[in-house]
């Protein structure tokens, strides 16, 4: 199978001119083109969440990926390198226009292959350890690593959203909610005045009471003891 890809970074940009370079290529060389995956799509994404990564998965021995450059496939070196040394390893080719590279089944593409697949490995390496000394230093400096204090506590509370605001229009007091929920006062007001705006929420937690959605009200006068975030 031959494949053509074809990626643009933004919608201003034309495939129409990569399209017309391969096309006249195919021609020339006499070849088919079996299949297109055509993007749009920033090159610094990576390969696997892109039409890209879906093309090399499906990729063969004897395959080959025809794109005007090799910019198409990464925007950074240890991109490039991963993609080609997973081509070359499948047996599959590479071939680009503009800058002329055929990655085959020879003997110099497997040197390159290797070469590739070394240069990745310390790439990664080098990221790993860079990471590590950065977050060794920022705990040096005495911040602290990881999820806030009472983020869990929160992430909770917004998804039981409902559940407290039919416990304000049952009657229960906005004192009771924020004992029961560890939620800060004007977080709990926040969340309630969100929810009376929606008046499907409104009348399916009141049901037959006589109340009406009008006459529920929410002041910031209410002052209750302020609970402890953490």
């Amino acid at each position: 199978m031959i494949y053509a890809y074809i990626r643009v970074s933004t919608d201003k940009q034309t495939i129409e001119n990569q399209r017309y370079e391969i096309s006249k290529f195919a021609r020339k060389k006499r070849l088919k083109i079996d299949q297109w995956y055509l993007e749009t799509i920033s090159g610094s994404k990576d390969f696997e969440k892109r039409k890209l990564g879906e093309l090399i998965a499906d990729m063969k021995h004897n395959d080959i990926i025809i794109c005007s450059e090799i910019s198409r496939l990464g925007r950074n070196m240890l991109q490039i390198m991963t993609i080609l040394n997973i081509c070359l390893n499948k047996g599959a080719q590479v071939w680009t226009l503009k800058d002329n590279f055929r990655l085959g089944a020879d003997i110099q593409s497997k040197v390159l292959a290797f070469a590739f697949g070394l240069a990745a490995e310390i790439e990664r390496n080098l990221i790993s350890q860079r990471t590590k000394e950065a977050l060794a230093r920022v705990k040096a400096d005495g911040k602290k690593l990881g999820r806030p204090l009472g983020s869990k506590k929160r992430n909770a509370n917004h998804k039981n959203k409902h559940s407290i605001f039919q416990m304000y229009v049952l009657g229960e007091s906005l004192k009771k909610i924020q004992h029961k929920t560890g939620m800060c006062y004007r977080s709990l007001c926040g969340l309630i005045q969100r929810q009376m705006q929606d008046k499907d929420q409104i009348e399916k937690f009141i049901g037959d009471k006589e109340q009406s959605p009008q006459e529920i009200s929410l002041t910031m006068d209410e002052q209750p003891e302020p609970a402890n975030d953490d």
